[in-house]
């Protein structure tokens, strides 16, 4: 049975990802779910995107040759790290709707910057009721908006490792695949990525957003059992 290592985005359950990896064990292949530190395991520092790939490097060195890697919005921005430090390791990566494409946008560096007085100045600005909503408008998501201090300096050091584009330092087999309405990773950067990395293929869900491994489960792992065959 092929094993498909698997780092998840940002959330703090891994409860969804469970029922994808029974879908994928179902077709033959088996799904190796990696709990990310400051997310679905704790951290007592901030860390940055070489800490995460010591980290992920400490997790597949047990593992003898190359590895299957897949990695779902942050988690696919610390897949595209650790394949530029370590290409020898990977026998193919699996994109889903990653991060790790560098914006500028206002809506972006006003994430930032929220993140950073909350960062700053703690429980006075997290404990506001008031705050707390309008992060959640400016993040979209839950889990961003109640990540505690530590891990609001840990996402703002991620969205700084972006403007280094590692993405465009890939020379291995890549397989990117999206939601065709993601609105969190717009489709733009799936063709970004896809045109920065020579040897790469995109598959894009139709109708899926953000999360096609939960919404659109079946033709998912289709299309990641195509990729391993």
């Amino acid at each position: 049975m092929k094993k498909v290592f698997i780092l998840h985005g940002w959330t703090q359950s891994l409860d969804k990802w469970e029922n994808v990896v029974r879908a994928l064990k179902n077709e033959g292949l088996g799904g190796v779910l990696l709990k990310i530190p400051g997310l679905t395991s704790p951290i007592d520092r901030v860390w940055n995107i070489d800490d995460y790939v010591s980290w992920l490097s400490k997790e597949l060195d047990a593992e003898r040759g190359k590895v299957i890697l897949l990695g779902h919005s942050n988690g696919g921005r610390i897949s595209i790290a650790y394949a530029k430090a370590h290409p020898q390791k990977i026998e193919k990566l699996i994109l889903v709707d990653s991060a790790g494409v560098h914006h500028n946008e206002l809506s972006i560096r006003l994430k930032k910057f929220l993140f950073g007085k909350a960062a700053q100045y703690g429980k006075k600005i997290t404990s506001s009721i008031a705050m707390r909503k309008l992060l959640y408008r400016i993040a979209r998501t839950k889990d961003y908006s109640d990540a505690d201090l530590l891990l609001k300096k840990t996402l703002i050091n991620l969205w700084d490792s972006d403007k280094k584009k590692n993405y465009e330092k890939i020379n291995i087999p890549t397989f990117i695949i999206w939601g065709e309405n993601d609105s969190t990773t717009p489709i733009k950067d799936a063709r970004i990525i896809n045109k920065a990395i020579e040897n790469s293929s995109l598959f894009v869900i139709s109708g899926a957003r953000h999360a096609p491994q939960f919404t659109n489960t079946k033709e998912f792992v289709g299309i990641v059992k195509k990729i391993l065959n």
